[in-house]
Formats: structure tokens, C-alpha cells, sequence
């Protein structure tokens, strides 16, 4: 904050940045609240359709959910039906998780879903101003990975 009280341009950016996440985790729940998806779900299907056999914590951190909060997720989607775990343990002693069939069908209209939303979110830049974006907020993310907190 300067001396009169007033955000720095800095403070500003990230205030602003929370605020765009925070909306557009709420317009892809809305988007996904229809398939009986929300967005850490979506998450955690579109991470194990890219990478199959990934772990429950890689899983966690793709989805910005703790490992425990992942493992309680994981076992709704399988009882649903939408996710096959391993009886065998791996390496680690965590069973691997796949996709059924009826998993890649609802995560392929979910991806439609979330394509709209994203798409209506950047519809007003070109694809420069989209680049140039993705570029900033890129060195944004590696400054606060790089310091560690």
C-alpha cells in the first residue's frame, strides 16, 4: 500500500488477478454443476486423461486441492464410476487411477463447457494480446515458484 492508503499497481494486479480466478471458478462450476461436476473434479479427470497412472499428490497439486482432499475426491469418482483404482500398490504404495469409458465421454462435454467459458473470458484479445499475456503471467508464477513462497 503507498502512504495514502491506496493499492500499488503491483497490489492492484494481484488483487486483480484473484478476483478474475475467483470468477472464473465460479462460471466453471456453473458450466460443470449439470454434469454433477465441480471444478476440482473436472480437475482431477482432465489431469488422469493426460497423464493415466499419475499420483494422488501430482493429482492434488493439478487440481489445487491437499492430498487429502484428493484421495476423498478420488473415491466419489470411483464410486460413481468414472475412475478404476489399481488393487496393486505402486512404487510409492499409491494405487494408480484410470478413466472409464463413461469418464472420457463426461469429460469431453465438460471440456466443451469450460472451452465457452474461457473462450468468452478472452474473447476481447487478439491472439498478440493473448501471447503477450500468457508470456507475463508465466514469469509472474516462476517469480513466487523461484522464492519459494
Amino acid at each position: 500500500m503507498t502512504d495514502r492508503g491506496l493499492p500499488t499497481l503491483p497490489e492492484e494486479l494481484g488483487i486483480l488477478i484473484k478476483e478474475t480466478q475467483a470468477v472464473l471458478h465460479q462460471r466453471m462450476d456453473e458450466v460443470l454443476r449439470p454434469l454433477g461436476l465441480n471444478v476440482a473434479q473436472y480437475a482431477c479427470l482432465h489431469a488422469l486423461h493426460d497423464s493415466p497412472g499419475i499420483t494422488s499428490s501430482e493429482l492434488a497439486r493439478r487440481a489445487f486441492v491437499s492430498r487429502q482432499s484428493m484421495n476423498v475426491l478420488l473415491q466419489g469418482l470411483v464410486q460413481r464410476g468414472l475412475v478404476e483404482r489399481s488393487d496393486q500398490p505402486g512404487p510409492r504404495r499409491e494405487l494408480a487411477a484410470a478413466l472409464t469409458g463413461p469418464a472420457v465421454e463426461l469429460l469431453d462435454n465438460a471440456q466443451g463447457r469450460v472451452s465457452g467459458i474461457v473462450n468468452r473470458m478472452t474473447e476481447g484479445l487478439d491472439e498478440e494480446r493473448l501471447l503477450r499475456l500468457r508470456d507475463e503471467l508465466v514469469v509472474c508464477r516462476d517469480a513466487l515458484t523461484a522464492s519459494g513462497g
